[in-house]
């Protein structure tokens, strides 16, 4: 037997290889399944290198025949134009790199409000879309079918032209102590400068890290003691007390800066914009019909038995949903959520149809100045995709924080 498989072996390989040393040993390592795939997979990495070095030199070759400058170095020069809408101070004499770091700032904000927003929207949905209630849960079910089956252009669009239908500033809708609305945006009071607040906020984001770091002490406390904290008095006492004590300290500032009707528009306090509120509406109700549906789904995807445990025990609708159902769902909703919220952030780069000033909107006015349409698509395809990849990263920490964990 062992002759025979000499004699084929011998017979199959070239009479050449024999005399070459080590040559056998080559032939039975090139018999592994996973020494091959390595092979293949580098010759397949290094055709795609080859490739995209082809297109990029055939690409550089084609601009400079043409006269078309390349690389990154006009992103210095000076912008000459102006941003209406900013979160940073911004000139035209300021660079095209400044411009577009007043783009993203902008895509940040408006996709952190819809976030907040659409989810907001879509849990409230998607609790109301499984309510005993039936006219509750049949108007929750119409709102998802109609927002999810319109384009989110159209919406944007839409929102657009309602505001731009709303009275103007002399004419303006009041809306009781709190501000106005016209066809300029939304208009409402904010506390007046002052240091007060800064500390206030700062107590607040403390008084919300105490919250976390007690709800670790008292599971931590359930689980190995057997005790537990009274965490939702503690929690509300430091969310409130807190802030209101530094508030107290620092002064107790109250004046408010409110909106007052100079010439053709409201001056003073705070005021949204017609553009950011249409793209904030658009993107946020469409998605919020999907993460309605997310959420029924997760809600669902309980055991009835639990549900009806809980009844026995005489739970109230809320306790359930807050300690039985949404914690158990978290582990099914999470995952296509953050589909949703990377939607969400891609979504917003249709603000160019109604005029706000974010990344996709400033890169196509530098495209028309500057003619490097190469060198500002690559930008925002490498901003919108490190976005995306920070969104998918936070939401799967949050995932693991949430998901079940068998012991």
């Amino acid at each position: 037997m062992k002759s025979s498989q000499k004699t084929l072996s011998s017979a199959s390989a070239p009479p050449w290889l024999g005399t070459l040393p080590y040559s056998r040993r080559l032939l039975n390592a090139f018999d592994s399944k996973s020494l091959r795939a390595w092979i293949y997979q580098c010759l397949l990495g290094l055709l795609i290198v080859a490739f995209s070095y082809w297109l990029y030199a055939n690409v550089v070759e084609n601009l400079r025949s043409q006269n078309i400058a390349t690389g990154f170095g006009f992103l210095d020069h000076t912008a000459q134009f102006e941003i209406g809408e900013k979160l940073i101070a911004f000139t035209p004499r300021d660079s095209y790199l400044r411009a577009l770091g007043v783009g993203l700032l902008n895509t940040l904000y408006v996709t952190l409000c819809g976030i907040v927003l659409a989810t907001l929207l879509g849990f409230s949905v998607g609790i109301a879309r499984v309510s005993r209630n039936w006219l509750l849960a049949r108007l929750a079910g119409g709102y998802i079918e109609l927002m999810r089956n319109i384009p989110v252009i159209l919406q944007v669009i839409f929102w657009s032209v309602v505001i731009r239908n709303l009275p103007s500033p002399r004419d303006a809708i009041e809306l009781g102590s709190l501000g106005f609305l016209t066809n300029r945006g939304l208009s409402f009071f904010v506390p007046a400068a002052h240091h007060g607040w800064l500390w206030t906020g700062i107590a607040l984001l403390a008084a919300v890290l105490i919250s976390l770091i007690l709800k670790r002490v008292a599971r931590y406390m359930r689980e190995n003691v057997g005790r537990s904290l009274p965490t939702g008095r503690l929690t509300l006492a430091a969310i409130i007390g807190l802030p209101l004590l530094v508030w107290w300290l620092s002064g107790a500032p109250a004046e408010l800066d409110r909106p007052i009707l100079r010439g053709f528009n409201f001056r003073g306090g705070f005021t949204v914009s017609p553009e950011f509120t249409a793209l904030l509406l658009g993107i946020a109700l469409y998605s919020s019909a999907f993460i309605a549906e997310i959420v029924r789904a997760g809600i669902q995807s309980i055991p009835k038995g639990q549900l009806e445990a809980a009844r026995a025990l005489s739970f109230s609708p809320w306790h359930m949903m807050r300690h039985i159902i949404i914690p158990q769902a978290m582990r099914v909703i999470v995952p296509p959520l953050t589909s949703q919220y990377v939607s969400l952030s891609k979504n917003s780069s249709i603000a160019v149809v109604v005029g706000y000033p974010e990344l996709a909107n400033i890169s196509n006015t530098l495209m028309n100045q500057t003619g490097q349409a190469l060198e500002v698509i690559a930008i925002m395809m490498v901003v919108y995709l490190t976005v995306s990849i920070v969104t998918s990263l936070l939401m799967n920490l949050f995932n693991r924080v949430v998901a079940i964990k068998e012991r």
